[in-house]
């Protein structure tokens, strides 16, 4: 008896040998740990609108969101960065405009080069052997490289080195618990073990501080541990390359180096890893090939293909790495674009710029009668701020003058970290927006 839903092939005998399997009566019992207001909830849908109505009602709901010119200072993952402007002209080519997987190779050639290019950016930015071609946001590379991390060593535990990202800790202990692994965090490098397949550093990390990378990696290696870098690609135009600290994989976000920031997503998760792990790697890799015997009147072609593919569709299930399919390949296309039209000397001088006007920002409010920033070392674009009132209420006081805050870290475990606000302050971020920042602060304090 065939189901009579053409897209939903269990028959109600299908669904009843399943039950019986699992050992439930039948799907309400299969359901009954969901409250029953999520069960079936009612959907309360409004009359139908005409077009110009829906317009209209859209343009109203846009209408009250903050306006892209506030003053905003929060960074935490996501910052505003000046992309050239010949990335959103390329970008929007309608031959750009799919991020999905070129199952057919020799009609994709031009999506499999421009992965080949954005492959090599990764690569010369984190001074890597090898880069795939990205991942779903930074937080799912960095998951995948600890399960990369496990899958080399045979170890079953991994250390995340404090502060690190919660949000990116969140995800790798979600992937870990479907792996079976441990996941332990340290404040320092002495708290990894012969159990650990990596210890997970952020660089520049949560809090904003440069990281020495050098002796981590000597301590990770000294256990038989991998170092898991995870790196701002912008910041590396400044800061030693991961790879020649030491640094076994490198993980990163490129989003922010296509254009803004857009509600959080979408996100691009770089991956690059040292040759030795070349066929642990998840996601795909394009390889470029030429031809071995040219026509006799030309010189040899070059061709791009999907190479090394460890997904679960291509090889044996139980042998893949990956089940990563789909690439952010257009905000790939984005990143890749930005880096080339910058070039080594543009992206060092746009993160020394990023470094000096945050710096001479932190200067300025530290200045301020009844406010400090706390030292936690060198530093790049994000800095911690305490004021004359607890973390909630300078947040409060700032939204009530159009200014957002930095984002309140007072929930975090390092003392420095106590009613504080980390600010974030970019090479995009307008002077007047900066000046906003210290008026509003002033007046704060003199009303404390």
């Amino acid at each position: 008896m065939s189901s009579p839903h053409p897209y939903i092939p269990a028959t109600e005998a299908d669904r009843a040998r399943m039950l019986e399997r699992i050992g439930v009566d039948d799907l309400d019992a299969l359901f009954s740990d969901l409250p029953a207001s999520f069960r079936d909830p009612a959907i309360d849908l409004p009359p139908a609108l005409t077009e110009p109505e829906l317009m209209a009602l859209l343009a109203n709901r846009a209408g009250q969101n903050a306006s892209p010119s506030r003053p905003n200072f929060l960074g935490a993952g996501a910052y505003r960065r000046s992309v050239p402007s010949i990335v959103p002209y390329l970008v929007s080519r309608s031959e750009f405009s799919t991020a999905y997987t070129p199952y057919q190779p020799e009609i994709s050639q031009g999506t499999l080069q421009s992965g080949f290019e954005f492959q090599s950016v990764v690569c010369e930015l984190t001074g890597m052997d090898v880069a795939n071609l990205g991942l779903y946001d930074v937080a799912s590379a960095t998951a995948e490289a600890c399960l990369m991390a496990a899958r080399a060593t045979k170890r079953q535990a991994v250390c995340l080195l404090e502060p690190i990202h919660p949000g990116t800790a969140g995800v790798v202990k979600t992937y870990a618990r479907g792996a079976g692994l441990r996941v332990d965090t340290a404040v320092s490098a002495d708290e990894i073990t012969d159990e650990h397949a990596c210890l997970v550093v952020q660089q520049p990390d949560f809090l904003g501080t440069i990281v020495d990378l050098e002796p981590l990696a000597d301590a990770a290696h000294e256990t038989g541990a991998l170092l898991a870098a995870v790196a701002d690609p912008f910041a590396l135009g400044m800061l030693k390359a991961p790879g020649d600290a030491g640094a076994d994989i490198v993980t990163g976000e490129g989003r922010d180096l296509a254009g803004a920031p857009a509600f959080g997503g979408p996100s691009l998760g770089l991956f690059a890893a040292g040759l030795p792990y070349l066929r642990q790697m998840p996601g795909r890799i394009v390889g470029r090939t030429r031809e071995l015997h040219p026509p006799d009147d030309g010189e040899p072609r070059t061709g791009y293909v999907l190479t090394l593919q460890a997904r679960e569709q291509f090889i044996r299930r139980e042998r893949a790495t990956s089940n990563v399919s789909t690439a952010q390949a257009l905000i790939a296309l984005g990143f890749t674009i930005a880096v080339q039209a910058l070039g080594p000397r543009g992206l060092r001088e746009s993160a020394e710029l990023c470094y000096q006007r945050a710096h001479d920002a932190a200067r300025r409010i530290g200045a301020l009668p009844g406010f400090a920033v706390p030292e936690r070392g060198p530093w790049f674009q994000e800095f911690l701020v305490r004021g004359p009132m607890s973390a909630p209420e300078l947040s409060a006081a700032l939204s009530e003058r159009g200014i957002a805050a930095g984002l309140d870290v007072t929930d975090r475990p390092e003392p420095e970290a106590r009613d504080a606000l980390l600010f974030c302050v970019t090479e995009a971020t307008p002077d007047a927006h900066v000046e906003a920042l210290i008026d509003a602060l002033a007046a704060i304090g003199d009303g404390a």
